[in-house]
């Protein structure tokens, strides 16, 4: 810092202390100004609570029974002064109280030299406090389940992830943090869509909704769109929609190829990218053909929660499973067993399988080899979506996405003719 040349070391601590404390006290005098009852705390109070944390800090030194004490002191002034509120008004809120205490473990962490702690506590404080009413709308607005669905979210991906441990066991070599590492890759991108699904809800027709559940679940998109289309009358429009979301579905796996086997992505980022371009370029010029019925189609589709945790165990058995029978396939029937496989795959969901070949190419696995399979295993996932479309639309939609399926299914594997 630049003033440590002009002013002690000591000094600069107690004028950012001053600052940070400062800056919380003067929200909460806005605060005050506005209450219409007793209210803790301005800019004279929360700077001398400050500079009360640093004081303590700095008579502690090392030991923090000092620092504790005074913890407890102002904490016992503060549980008086919400005391007193509770007097005058019911519903009080413990914020500014709350605030305090904050502001206290502020001047504390400047003496220890924690800078950026301090800091960041300070103005996180005051975007809480300043934020009041946004968060309270936002809290209100949050349809229920939503908070619950991002605890899952947080488990999956911060509580479990970090204890598992990062090395290979059994003949497999199965690593249970890269299992669980894909398990998270598949389960972000699917809620990032589902985020953006609940976030669009009302607004969009077919096509937004082709584009979003492409990156949820093509399958599943096909299937919902499928059913519905059996009872309306524009079989270009719900066509169209369904070879968007496939589309969309090989920009998810070039995201998850990226991630997961860099070698394995650049084999495949081209054809992968260039199908997807054709596919909903296609569709969405198919999208937009006339149909008998010229009214509006609204989207009704809403995903359900995809981070439920007993899915998320089951896709983490799916993908060990898949990777046992590749690593099997390989070492038994050979490149032809391995297409074999992957044909059949692509009957179901494409993700565990596809996942697989990041982890077995280039090691176990020739990278060519498993590039292959994934070609196929996503073209077989086209044709069956074809199968499933026929099966569940109308007749001139069953056929119309049947047809278009089953040729971006075709021209899937093009790309076979140079790996």
């Amino acid at each position: 810092m630049e003033l440590y040349r002009w002013l002690s070391p000591e000094a600069v601590k107690i004028l950012l202390v001053l600052f940070l404390s400062f800056l919380i006290g003067l929200e909460r005098e806005e605060h005050k100004a506005a209450a219409e009852h007793y209210a803790f705390g301005g800019v004279r109070t929360f700077p001398l609570i400050g500079l009360i944390g640093y004081s303590m800090a700095l008579l502690s030194g090392a030991h923090l029974l000092p620092l504790t004490f005074g913890f407890l002191v102002i904490g016992g002034f503060l549980a008086l002064s919400y005391w007193h509120k509770l007097s005058s008004v019911e519903d009080a809120g413990v914020t500014s109280e709350m605030s305090g205490l904050a502001t206290y473990l502020v001047g504390a962490l400047v003496y220890y030299d924690h800078f950026w702690i301090a800091t960041t506590l300070s103005v996180t404080a005051v975007l809480l406090l300043e934020l009041k009413t946004v968060l309270e709308k936002l809290a209100t607005r949050a349809a229920p389940g939503e908070i619950l669905t991002l605890a899952k979210f947080l488990l999956l991906t911060i509580v479990i992830l970090p204890i598992l441990p990062n090395r290979e066991f059994g003949p497999f070599h199965i690593n249970p943090f890269k299992t669980w590492l894909v398990v998270v890759a598949v389960s972000t991108i699917s809620y990032g869509s589902y985020i953006l699904q609940k976030l669009t809800k009302g607004r969009g027709g077919i096509v937004l909704a082709a584009f979003l559940g492409g990156a949820y679940s093509s399958t599943l998109t096909t299937v919902v769109m499928s059913r519905r289309a059996a009872h309306e009358d524009h079989p270009h429009l719900f066509a169209g929609g369904i070879l968007i979301a496939s589309g969309v579905m090989y920009i998810r796996l070039v995201a998850l190829l990226a991630l997961f086997n860099r070698h394995l992505m650049s084999l495949l980022a081209f054809p992968f990218l260039i199908l997807a371009g054709l596919a909903t370029a296609v569709g969405w010029i198919w999208s937009r053909r006339p149909d008998v019925r010229v009214d509006a189609v609204k989207r009704e589709f809403e995903p359900n929660n995809p981070l439920e945790l007993m899915a998320a165990f089951l896709f983490a058995l799916l993908f060990l499973a898949m990777l046992v029978a590749t690593q099997l396939t390989v070492t038994y029937l050979g490149r032809a067993g391995v297409n074999i496989l992957a044909a059949i795959m692509g009957v179901t969901d494409v993700d565990p399988f596809i996942m697989g070949m990041t982890q077995a190419a280039g090691s176990l696995t020739p990278l060519k080899v498993a590039g292959a399979a994934v070609l196929i295993a996503a073209a077989s996932n086209n044709l069956m979506k074809g199968i499933y479309a026929y099966s569940l639309a109308d007749r001139k939609t069953g056929t119309q996405s049947l047809a278009l399926l089953a040729t971006l299914a075709a021209l899937g594997l093009v790309p076979l003719l140079w790996i």
